[in-house]
């Protein structure tokens, strides 16, 4: 099969390598990448997960979880994008500035472990976006592996499922800031009412959604199969995304796509 010559042509390449620090997040790719590098690089592979209030924080109990189940060796750092002013901006070119700061750490927690390699999970799907966090990994030498044995997001998640991690139909989770139009500024008010807004969609039952802050209004974007169940629970979701200091709550016909934020770029 493909797949399992894919597989094969990873371990190929985590193999050539002389210990290897992982950017661990919790989501498919990176769960299936730390996994995988634990599994060929044993001790000398570290799985790192940077906490930031772009950082979901239902996301980090789950990696951390994930990570004690597998065995893999984990170890979480703080990281503050505030500091950087052309992260507030929120320009397009955010993902730049904050991927820098987050490898410039895993970069020094290589150098203090003495390994060769510091990994993320960048896939060959990604290099169709708009992705100036992969310009980021270019600049300071970090690999993707995932993407140079030529995996796709689909063919991780069959390998996910194949090798039973429990991760493997997780739905995709961006940086929270990625919710917030380019132009608009970034605080730690926005983030957190976005993260609660959607920790709220979860405890509805939603698996695929964003909610975006165009504050004050939130633009709610509920995957198609599930945009009728958003429809009957509208008055919840009104009331709670209120709560949180929307002073208009809608809900995007359109459904939830992936980078929406991107559209403007392409206009």
């Amino acid at each position: 099969m493909a797949l399992d010559i894919k597989l094969s042509k990873l371990k190929e390449i985590l193999g050539g390598l002389d210990g290897a620090v992982v950017a661990y997040s919790g989501g498919v790719d990176s769960s299936l990448l730390a996994f995988v590098t634990h599994q060929v690089l044993g001790e000398r592979a570290l799985a790192v997960t940077a906490v930031s209030p772009t950082y979901p924080r239902q996301q980090l109990d789950e990696a951390v979880t994930l990570a004690r189940q597998l065995g893999m060796k984990h170890q979480i750092i703080e990281t503050d994008e505030f500091e950087d002013a052309q992260f507030v901006a929120n320009t397009p070119d955010r993902c730049y500035y904050c991927k820098s700061a987050l490898f410039k750490e895993l970069l020094r927690i290589k150098a203090e472990n003495g390994f060769e390699a510091v990994l993320d999970g960048a896939n060959v799907d990604d290099l169709g976006d708009h992705r100036p966090g992969h310009r980021a990994a270019c600049e300071m030498g970090v690999r993707s592996p995932l993407q140079e044995a030529g995996l796709t997001k689909a063919e991780i998640r069959a390998l996910a499922r194949q090798l039973e991690l429990p991760v493997w139909d997780k739905p995709a989770y961006a940086c929270l800031a990625s919710r917030i139009p380019y132009g608009q500024s970034i605080t730690p008010e926005a983030l957190q009412r976005i993260d609660e807004a959607e920790r709220f969609l979860i405890q509805l039952g939603f698996t695929e959604f964003r909610v975006r802050d165009h504050f004050p209004i939130a633009r709610v974007e509920i995957g198609q199969s599930q945009l009728d169940k958003a429809w009957a629970e509208r008055r919840l979701i009104s009331e709670e995304l209120h709560r949180l200091g929307f002073v208009y709550v809608t809900l995007d016909l359109d459904g939830f796509r992936s980078g929406s934020m991107n559209a403007v770029l392409n206009k």
